[in-house]
């Protein structure tokens, strides 16, 4: 923010006017950040907190943004498919954001967990995301898994990185593949003009690679099952606008159409597999298609 110094706070220290003016919420915070650098001259320079100001003079005070709160637990139902000592799994309905973020402070799968397992939700990805392995979008439904402990999550993780913690989905795309089967090997970046999308893109990219299944073909669509060889943001969203078949109901890549009552993407995590941390054994779980797309479903079969 850009401050010019008045008549009546002329000849007053920095870090006083600092708090004066309301930048800071007090003056001794207002010193600690400019001490940090935060308050800089017009031309750049960094200014010391008890720089005596002029009338007129001008300063570029810049602090950086407050650190998220520490989420709360919350009684969000959850619809728990597996459970034990060292993970849970739950069913996510649409809608419901995986951690906090700007906007969803309290209304999450987090806040929802640290109800449910208490502080029994490993540490390694940090206090504002306990027990989070991997992440699904808010309008993506489906199983989630999470880890109760440290040792669990750090051997879930690798075998996110090594590929046999398997994820398969399945979504309503607009028109046919052009082969049954198809593999998009294709990287995935932030999107060069539009920084709140993800595009297929070589510029700071990492590869990523999605094979779709033709489940079921109707006039002008098609269900498919898409398994993730890697997982990178919105990737089966992305390849799949980017061969030019976009998810049903996904505005932002391209497949929004009428008629449907959507209000987001045709997607739904159906199934996990991964190996337990503590046994060893092998787990398999499914998640039955959710009300929303079946109802899709039932409407194409009737075109």
């Amino acid at each position: 923010m850009k401050l010019t110094v008045d008549a009546e706070r002329a000849g007053t220290r920095l870090d006083a006017f600092l708090a004066a003016v309301g930048a800071a919420p007090t003056r001794s915070a207002a010193a600690a950040l400019v001490e940090k650098g935060f308050a800089r001259s017009p031309d750049g320079a960094v200014l010391k907190k008890n720089r005596v100001l002029a009338e007129g003079e001008e300063i570029d005070f810049t602090p950086p943004e407050p650190a998220p709160a520490k989420p709360e637990p919350k009684d969000i139902p959850l619809d728990v498919v597996f459970e034990d000592a060292d993970v849970i799994v739950v069913n996510k309905p649409k809608g419901l954001v995986v951690h906090p973020a700007p906007g969803h402070a309290d209304d999450t799968l987090v806040n929802a967990l640290l109800h449910h397992c208490g502080s029994s939700l490993s540490g390694v990805g940090g206090e504002l995301r306990p027990g989070v392995v991997h992440r699904l979008d808010m309008d993506t439904s489906g199983l989630i898994i999470a880890a109760k402990n440290d040792r669990a999550h750090l051997s879930l993780s690798a075998q996110l990185a090594d590929r046999t913690l398997s994820r398969k989905y399945e979504a309503v795309v607009i028109g046919h593949l052009r082969s049954p089967d198809l593999t998009v090997s294709a990287p995935i970046g932030r999107s060069p003009s539009d920084r709140k999308k993800m595009a297929v893109t070589e510029k700071n990219s990492r590869p990523a690679v999605t094979h779709f299944f033709t489940l079921e073909e109707f006039p002008g669509y098609a269900h498919l099952r898409c398994v993730l060889e890697t997982g990178r943001t919105h990737q089966i969203r992305v390849h799949a606008a980017h061969i030019g078949h976009p998810v049903l109901g996904d505005a932002v890549y391209g497949g929004a159409r009428e008629g449907f009552g959507l209000t987001s993407q045709c997607l739904h995590a159906r199934e996990l597999s991964f190996t337990h941390p503590a046994t060893g054994e092998r787990i398999t779980l499914t998640s039955p298609l959710p009300d929303y797309f079946e109802a899709v479903l039932a409407k194409l079969r009737r075109l």
